[in-house]
């Protein structure tokens, strides 16, 4: 089974990946795309873009959107599978420990302040640290007596969210014409400023987080049975609840630092995934991080290419649709097993 899915979603990813790169203003048939990265690999097969600007658009614009969308969705759908499951709750998601507020806070005070210490990564590193800072304090503020629970850990996060919220209130409060656009942005989410030393930058945190999670995935089939019932099976459970969170904060904020907050991704994809392919993790996460790449760059595409001349906030886009799929998810569940699978 997890073949099979994971087969089928990495299909659908490639090829959408080919007609995301040959969509936009600048038209680049498939067969143009597939002949550019093959000649850039050493393989003249299949004819080169026409344009003049073609390969430039392809090379320098276009593939590392796509493959910071990748990257990004990735990160998301995987992140929100191992939340669902250290919560065994479906209406889990990253943002949750605070995540995704702590990094729109850390990006808000950096534009807000005017730092540039680090040049074009001041912004991102603000994004990160802000975001894993978040969660971490969520962590530790909901920890007593040795112990993290999920209810105190929900309850806390409420908390650290609620005040996040408000430091970003208070910064979009202060910030002037342009400062104010760019909180506005990094709230809305977008790929724009996709680059390859972000995609760079990006990529060994997410694949270092979904190693840890596939590793992990046995381990929350065992939590979904209880924590008492998964340590008399020999899972450490305080141990795997702080490395998921830290797996997760990890994702999430790597992710968000560069292109914003994007929502329902975390929350959708995963729920999906275990209504198609069944509740086994080891199933589960690789196919939400595949499903979460598929649906960021398809959305992505939509978000560029469905006004001309404009691009849509990525993260509007993605609540547009991801609102009323999950209602329609929540209703279907509710009619099968009057509740929530």
């Amino acid at each position: 089974m997890t073949a099979r899915v994971c087969v089928a979603l990495g299909v659908t990813l490639l090829a959408l990946c080919v007609v995301a790169a040959g969509a936009g203003q600048l038209h680049v048939s498939p067969a143009e795309v597939l002949g550019s990265v093959l000649h850039r690999i050493g393989v003249d097969a299949g004819p080169l873009p026409r344009a003049a600007q073609g390969e430039n658009v392809l090379w320098l614009v276009r593939f590392p959107r796509i493959a910071l969308a990748v990257v990004v969705g990735a990160s998301l759908g995987c992140a929100g599978a191992v939340m669902q499951g250290v919560f065994r709750n479906p209406l889990a998601e990253p943002g949750v420990v605070g995540v995704s507020a702590g990094s729109a806070l850390g990006a808000a005070l950096v534009l807000v302040s005017g730092a540039s210490a680090l040049g074009a990564w001041t912004l991102p590193a603000g994004g990160f640290a802000g975001g894993v800072v978040a969660s971490l304090a969520v962590y530790f503020l909901a920890r007593s007596g040795g112990r993290t629970e999920v209810v105190t850990l929900v309850l806390t996060g409420v908390a650290v969210n609620a005040f996040a919220g408000a430091g970003i209130g208070l910064m979009t409060f202060a910030a002037d014409g342009p400062r104010l656009r760019a909180i506005a942005t990094f709230n809305l989410g977008s790929l724009a400023g996709a680059t390859w030393p972000a995609v760079a930058a990006v990529l060994p945190v997410a694949v270092a987080g979904v190693a840890v999670s596939l590793r992990c995935a046995r381990r929350l089939d065992l939590l979904a049975l209880g924590e008492g019932a998964a340590g008399h099976l020999g899972v450490r459970v305080q141990r795997l609840t702080f490395a998921l969170v830290v797996a997760v904060s990890l994702l999430t904020a790597a992710a968000t630092a560069f292109t914003g907050i994007v929502v329902f991704v975390g929350l959708v994809v995963p729920h999906v995934v275990r209504l198609a392919a069944g509740p086994a993790h080891r199933v589960v996460v690789p196919a939400s991080a595949l499903g979460g790449a598929v649906v960021l760059v398809a959305a992505d595409l939509v978000a560029r290419t469905a006004v001309a001349g404009q691009e849509l906030p990525l993260g509007v886009l993605t609540s547009l649709v991801g609102g009323p799929f999950f209602l329609w998810l929540l209703r279907r569940a509710r009619a099968e097993s009057g509740g929530w699978a």
